[in-house]
């Protein structure tokens, strides 16, 4: 079986692990061209794993002939010109989430989409390629806890990477959009349903610098989803203990908690600070396969030509609720879908 032929954009932190992983641990997949404006991490990472190709404009590598497909791990912003100008230029493609900050954005994707229906589009919503996130999945579909009443589902960041957060935050779209579109789109997948209204609140509790961007370091929102389900989410950038994720769903037979402890591993430390646990430092550490699952899932969508379960539509009606809990925040009032 020929492997599929990769060009990667976007050398940050989630772009170098995809890249690793495409290198070293993605079945039937090759990583053949790097594109970055950094040329010396560029060169540097090319070297290390191996890519031929090394390009440091995006119009570049979308017209390599040598590559099958672009995976895009780019700032938010580029997301929707760039998934429709590979999809253009006849190449499969898996973007990060957003996929784009504004809704104009997301339809010019969708329309790249559906002008090329022979090619694979995956959007990068990882968590649901998580092994506990789908064995959650799979007893709520099969009705092993009734009917869901309540989704509550908390992101927090360390609180020593706000920095990083804080330089972003101009183009980041909101914390909403930023952070919570991975517990939107697990919300949407647990529930089956859609989002009816929404109450938002929170602030800059530790970091003003968010203010100004009509953003906060903390936020939250009670939405009512169509099937009556309550779904509570949260979205923090100061926490001191590491990162966490976790999600409960609440139904009429039985509650399902994923995370509900934060923890690196099941060891137990015992020393002089007492018996504890520790925690993930990063989202790299805790959804480590979730990332490497779900690039597996594209390159096997694009062999077997068949369509992934994440659809463009996916990318935009998650964007599209995101920025309606923005509206809600910034305004203080009930906002409606």
């Amino acid at each position: 079986m020929n492997k599929i032929r990769i060009g990667l954009v976007g050398l940050g932190r989630i772009g170098l692990q995809h890249a690793m992983n495409i290198a070293g641990r993605i079945q039937n997949a090759e990583l053949t061209a790097l594109c970055d404006l950094d040329r010396v991490k560029l060169e540097a990472t090319a070297d290390k794993l191996g890519a031929p190709h090394r390009f440091t404009a995006y119009e570049e590598i979308i017209a390599c002939k040598d590559i099958d497909a672009v995976v895009i791990v780019s700032p938010s912003g580029l997301h929707a010109r760039q998934i429709a100008g590979a999809l253009n230029a006849g190449k499969h493609v898996f973007s990060e989430k957003p996929l784009g900050v504004t809704a104009a954005e997301c339809k010019e994707a969708e329309k790249a989409a559906e002008a090329n229906p022979d090619l694979t589009f995956m959007l990068g919503f990882m968590r649901r390629f998580d092994d506990s996130y789908k064995y959650a999945h799979d007893k709520v579909s099969a009705g092993e806890i009734g009917k869901p009443v309540l989704f509550r589902s908390y992101s927090q960041d360390p609180e020593k990477f706000i920095q990083g957060a804080i330089a972003y935050a101009p183009h980041s779209g909101g914390e909403f959009l930023d952070m919570a579109v991975h517990d939107i789109d697990l919300a949407r997948w647990f529930t089956g349903s859609e989002p009816e209204t929404v109450y938002a609140i929170g602030g800059c509790y530790a970091h003003p610098e968010f203010a100004q961007y009509q953003d906060g370091d903390n936020v939250s929102c009670l939405m009512k989803f169509k099937n009556g389900c309550m779904v509570f989410l949260f979205a923090g950038r100061t926490a001191p203990h590491g990162y966490n994720v976790e999600t409960e769903i609440i139904g009429t037979k039985g509650i399902l908690r994923i995370a509900s402890v934060p923890q690196k591993n099941l060891v137990e430390v015992i020393d002089g600070y007492g018996v504890r646990r520790e925690c993930s430092g990063n989202f790299l550490e805790r959804f480590g396969m979730a990332y490497v699952n779900e690039v597996q899932e594209f390159v096997d969508c694009i062999i077997a030509g068949r369509k992934p379960l994440v659809t463009v539509y996916d990318g935009t009606r998650v964007s599209e609720i995101a920025y309606t809990c923005k509206e809600a925040f910034e305004r203080g009032t009930l906002a409606t879908f």
